[in-house]
């Protein structure tokens, strides 16, 4: 099968199964969402619902987290991956935010990676969830499914797997997608053993085509 009717496939799959599909992270606000980004850095959106309402209830938006302690911070997120790291994060993103974007989330990728704790692929979910941009975040959920799929091919880095997707997707499904690709990974297409069994791609898929022939 060719890759482009392989996408075509993947898009009508997921557009008839899953027209809505979203982030599991809660938030009500931009900023919400960059802590909760933040904060689930190798660490499940499960537990990061579970810390971010007392966070939040704390440290309500930017200009009182750019006030705060590390301690403050790292006693109401210790229970996630990492607390002492993201503690300096979460403030010096506060700060950077305040001092440089006068407390606006910025909608460009590039702007929003110059704010602490935030790299390529959190910035991409930003642009993507709040600002619904043409950006694909490559977690290592993304990575993995597009790869078994056959979406992308011989990528090797997060950046090489997202060039690819968003070359193939139609520009205004890629923040749709994107969620596709995660969720798709978090609970059928799982690393150790995909569940092939609940799977409807498997008509079209690279893995399960392999994986039956031997």
């Amino acid at each position: 099968m060719r890759k482009p009717e392989r996408y075509e496939r993947f898009i009508h799959y997921f557009s008839e199964h899953q027209p809505f599909a979203e982030t599991e992270l809660k938030y009500m606000a931009p900023y919400e969402l960059a802590v909760a980004v933040i904060l689930s850095a190798q660490c499940t959106d499960k537990r990061v619902n579970i810390i971010t309402p007392a966070f939040f209830k704390r440290f309500p938006d930017a200009t009182a987290l750019a006030k705060a302690k590390d301690n403050e911070v790292f006693e109401l997120i210790k229970s996630c991956t990492y607390p002492n790291n993201k503690a300096k994060n979460l403030i010096a993103m506060a700060k950077t935010l305040m001092e440089q974007f006068n407390g606006v989330l910025p909608s460009d990728v590039t702007e929003l990676m110059k704010l602490p704790g935030i790299g390529r692929k959190s910035a991409n979910v930003l642009a993507s969830v709040i600002f619904n941009k043409p950006a694909m975040a490559v977690d290592t959920h993304v990575f993995r499914v597009a790869a078994r799929i056959g979406l992308t091919t011989n990528a090797k880095t997060p950046l090489q797997t997202e060039m690819q997707l968003i070359a193939s997707i139609p520009e205004n499904l890629i923040p749709l997608a994107h969620h596709w690709l995660i969720l798709h990974g978090r609970y059928v297409c799982v690393a150790r053993k995909p569940k092939c069994s609940e799977c409807g791609l498997t008509l079209f898929c690279k893995y399960f085509k392999h994986a039956k022939s031997t």
